[in-house]
């Protein structure tokens, strides 16, 4: 899904405060100040970006333009958005076509080898970038996610996708079609990056046997995954937002880890409500529990937001530093 951006004016907010003390007390606080800091400058912590179905890393009206606002609000920030293969076509194809699982691994050797990040990075994921990067969290964590921020992802997967937003709408029906043919037949689930977090309540067994993502880094299986539970608890702070008037995730709640009880597709049960938040499959009950999990909702459709938007809700989880 791509990113619709509207610019405003950004505040600049704080002002300093005019100071009155002796020369001796102000010597005193720069002297305290150079031992707490031990000399030091601070660097704001990096961010990588993760775009949604049918975008790139690097379009000026999405991600491009996410990249230039954190960059206004952090000046000599290191931004790093990621792109599946080497073009934007090749990026929004696999946004489609590759498999999730694959394209994890290679975002997992990309970060890996970037230095930039060798201290670790705040992460943030559109659309299926938010369970994208939930799964490099869980998987890899090298280097290490400190807030992972999900915008409008897809945690509990989907049941339907009646709205598909992209730049290339022939992909889109390409898509829909596969998945007409059957979400959990073996080369659907191989080839269409949605089919792999397609969560058919109404079928449960069967989403549980053949899907070939969701389920494992959900930890649905019998066989648990310690470390991925260990890995996303190590995470100083999770935030998801939802888009309450949002016609391409359904269910919308998904992007708070709700969805449908399991055999039928009415009546949605929150995340406080699920057997993976009950029993802690992933650690999300112990980070919600400590106070490190954000919910935001916005009105609005999948992804549209503006720019004073993302400043007052978004930036603030990006203001830290290494």
């Amino acid at each position: 899904a791509v990113v619709s951006t509207q610019s405003t004016g950004i505040k600049q907010r704080g002002a300093f405060t005019q100071l009155q003390m002796m020369n001796g007390a102000l010597l005193v606080c720069f002297l305290v100040s150079i031992l707490a800091y031990g000399g030091h400058s601070q660097t704001v912590r990096p961010t990588v970006l993760w775009h949604g179905m049918g975008d790139t890393c690097c379009y000026p009206f999405s991600m491009g333009h996410i990249k230039n606002l954190i960059e206004q609000n952090f000046p000599g920030i290191y931004v790093y958005s990621i792109e599946v293969g080497n073009s934007l076509d090749e990026d929004e194809w696999n946004s489609f076509f590759m498999n999730v699982n694959d394209q994890v691994d290679y975002v997992c050797r990309r970060l890996a080898n970037d230095t930039n990040l060798e201290d670790g990075f705040n992460a943030i994921g559109f659309s299926q970038g938010g369970q994208f990067l939930r799964a490099y969290v869980e998987r890899c964590n090298s280097p290490k996610v400190y807030n992972l921020i999900s915008v409008g992802g897809q945690h509990q997967g989907v049941f339907g996708m009646p709205n598909c937003i992209g730049v290339n709408h022939t992909l889109c029906e390409m898509m829909r079609k596969l998945l007409n043919m059957g979400a959990y037949e073996k080369f659907v689930q191989n080839h269409v990056t949605q089919a792999e977090y397609w969560q058919d309540p109404l079928n449960f067994d069967e989403y549980l046997e053949k899907n070939i993502f969701l389920p494992d880094i959900n930890n649905n299986l019998d066989q648990k995954n310690a470390t991925y539970k260990q890995n996303f608890e190590s995470l100083n702070h999770f935030v998801m937002v939802k888009f309450l008037n949002d016609t391409m995730v359904q269910p919308r709640e998904s992007e708070w880890f709700g969805f449908y009880v399991p055999g039928q597709d009415k009546i949605i049960q929150p995340m406080e409500n699920t057997t993976l938040y009950i029993e802690d499959w992933i650690g999300l009950r112990t980070l919600n529990e400590n106070n490190q999990v954000t919910f935001i909702e916005t009105i609005g459709e999948h992804l549209q937001f503006t720019d004073a938007w993302f400043v007052q809700n978004i930036i603030p989880f990006l203001n830290n530093t290494i």
